[in-house]
Formats: structure tokens, sequence, C-alpha cells
């Protein structure tokens, strides 16, 4: 995960450590969430055939993994509070497995992501999350679909 770009306004530094931690789960180590994200952590919404808590996205990583070479994630902005924090990031990685019934184009792309987190004694208990998937489709030339 890099962060080169970060501007931080009202988080703690335990805060962005946690939320250090969760996004390079994503980078492939799914086992990072459990230090990032309590058991029954919420995340809103879940993905199609997600099981809820910790241990149900787990295996959400492990498939995106497997679908995205070169995973990357930058934090761009954390503004927060004490418990709240918002994340605008994006995610950079080339397509090499079939993701949302896209064949494997190859092409490397740059994912937009919104989240709200909400955390409780160092962990996150919640995460209100949003990405670009209708850029991603135009980025991977699945968009518009054609009739």
């Amino acid at each position: 995960m890099s962060d080169k770009h970060l501007s931080i306004s009202g988080i703690g530094a335990a805060d962005l450590q946690t939320l250090r931690t969760f996004y390079n789960a994503f980078e492939g180590n799914p086992d990072l969430l459990d230090d990032s994200v309590v058991p029954d952590w919420h995340d809103i919404p879940l993905a199609p055939g997600q099981a809820e808590g910790r241990e149900g996205f787990k295996p959400m990583i492990v498939a995106f993994s497997k679908a995205f070479a070169d995973i990357k994630i930058e934090i761009l902005d954390v503004i927060g509070g004490p418990e709240k924090a918002a994340v605008r990031a994006v995610i950079t990685g080339r397509h090499v497995a079939d993701w949302f019934g896209v064949a494997p184009t190859g092409r490397t792309f740059s994912l937009p992501i919104h989240e709200f987190h909400a955390f409780d004694k160092g962990r996150i208990t919640h995460t209100w999350h949003m990405e670009d998937w209708m850029g991603w489709f135009a980025q991977m030339g699945a968009w518009p679909v054609e009739n």
C-alpha cells in the first residue's frame, strides 16, 4: 500500500495504522484482517456470495488477489474524528482472471474507492464502501454492453 500523497485530518496515529493494515490485506494477505477488524465486522454492502464478518470477507480477498495482479492501494485522503474515518483511495492493478463475468484482459486499471469506517478499541467495526465498478468495466472494454 502506498500513501505518498496522503492528506490526513482529525484521525489519530493508531486508527491510521489500523487503516493501513486493513488496506494492506487487499494486496494479498487476508490474515491482516485479524489485526484490523473485529470478528463480527460489518462490511456494507456485502458482495454477492459474501458471508458476514471478518472470516466471510477473507475469501473475497483471495478471489480479488487471483483476479488482479500487481494490486496496490494508495490512500489519498483520510478525514476523521474519534472512532470514525472517511477514506478516499485508489486501487490499481492488472486484470488477470475472470471478475464479475469479465474474462481476463491483461489491462491495467485504476479503481477509485470511498469508504467510511467506524472504530472501537483500535479495530474497525463497520465499513461502508463504494467503488467505481462501472469505471472498471469501461477500462476493461466491457462497458457499454453491446446488444
